[in-house]
């Protein structure tokens, strides 16, 4: 199975400057939770933006175009369809796509699951996760919670099927 992890805004911002817009400590644990021990495909940019360090517990798999490019306790990759193959041999059950926006939309017409964690505010960024196409996709559960004093902003967890 191939699934999309993402936090986007109500206007589908997901980051500016190569950062994250927002710092929510439920959605980094369930971030955590549900890539854990799978491989988790992201873009070189969105790898670098993290401090160019794996992330723990997971296969790293990093997209780009040039061909010299390495970091160690990663796997390089040189396209989506090359990176999911890639992941593929990790004998998995779940392949994660964790972005940047670029990556995302790539990912739209070929994966199955969406996780989005819906941050209720609209922001500026300069990177965006492509809309969700409800023709396309069902939502499956959601699950809403209210800012308080460690999240700034309402947010909600959603999980959208394919309907392929």
């Amino acid at each position: 199975m191939l699934s999309i992890i993402v936090a986007a805004s109500t206007n589908n911002a997901i980051g500016h400057n190569n950062k994250l817009l927002w710092h929510l400590p439920n959605d980094m644990k369930f971030f955590k939770a549900t890539t854990w021990a799978m491989p988790v495909i992201m873009g070189r940019k969105t790898f670098e933006s993290m401090g160019s360090k794996p992330l723990n517990g997971r296969t790293n798999i990093i997209i780009t175009t040039q061909k010299d490019w390495i970091a160690t306790g990663t796997i390089t990759a040189y396209s989506l369809q090359d990176a999911i193959a890639k992941a593929n041999l990790t004998n998995c059950t779940e392949i994660m796509i964790a972005g940047g926006g670029e990556v995302y939309k790539q990912s739209m017409d070929v994966a199955d699951v969406i996780y989005i964690t819906r941050v209720h505010t609209v922001i500026d960024g300069d990177t965006f996760f492509p809309e969700i196409n409800l023709t396309k996709w069902t939502l499956e559960t959601q699950h809403n919670y209210t800012k308080d004093e460690k999240h700034k902003f309402d947010y909600s967890f959603e999980k959208y099927s394919n309907k392929k």
